[in-house]
């Protein structure tokens, strides 16, 4: 198995070995807040509306930043902001000099460890249709940076 990710720096990693760093949690496409006075980020259990709650993907991968105005696109040009995906994201973890997790799908071959470990969104989260975004507060969760 070819562990690029632990030889090459996330500047040197070609398109397709980039994408494959995300591990498919579905933890990025929750919403989020941050407390004004202390600027600490909270995550939700509230997903946006096109993660496919199941298979912690985006319904419309391709067309998320048309419809979503709010999405954001994980690239190089934004590593200082890294800081709001959570802890056990590989982008971030690399970025940081960490290793990547044992439960990721480069590792293990499939996403179902990630899944079966707890360690994706599934069967955690509702969809932001289903509340008041009025009210997301009533809905911080601890887990997704775990």
């Amino acid at each position: 198995m070819n562990k690029f990710w632990e030889y090459k720096t996330l500047s040197r990693m070609s398109d397709t070995e980039w994408e494959s760093l995300c591990d498919g949690c579905g933890k990025c496409c929750l919403n989020k807040l941050i407390d004004d006075e202390t600027e600490e980020l909270h995550f939700t259990n509230v997903s946006c509306h096109l993660l496919h709650t199941k298979s912690c993907q985006c319904r419309k991968y391709d067309q998320r930043f048309k419809l979503v105005n709010d999405c954001v696109k994980v690239s190089l040009d934004d590593i200082q902001q890294f800081h709001w995906l959570p802890s056990s994201c590989a982008y971030r973890r690399l970025a940081e000099g960490k290793p990547i997790p044992e439960w990721h799908p480069l590792i293990t071959g499939s996403k179902s460890a990630m899944h079966k470990g707890g360690f994706s969104v599934r069967g955690k989260i509702i969809s932001e249709k289903t509340i008041d975004p009025d009210k997301l507060g009533d809905y911080i969760a601890i887990w997704p940076a775990e």
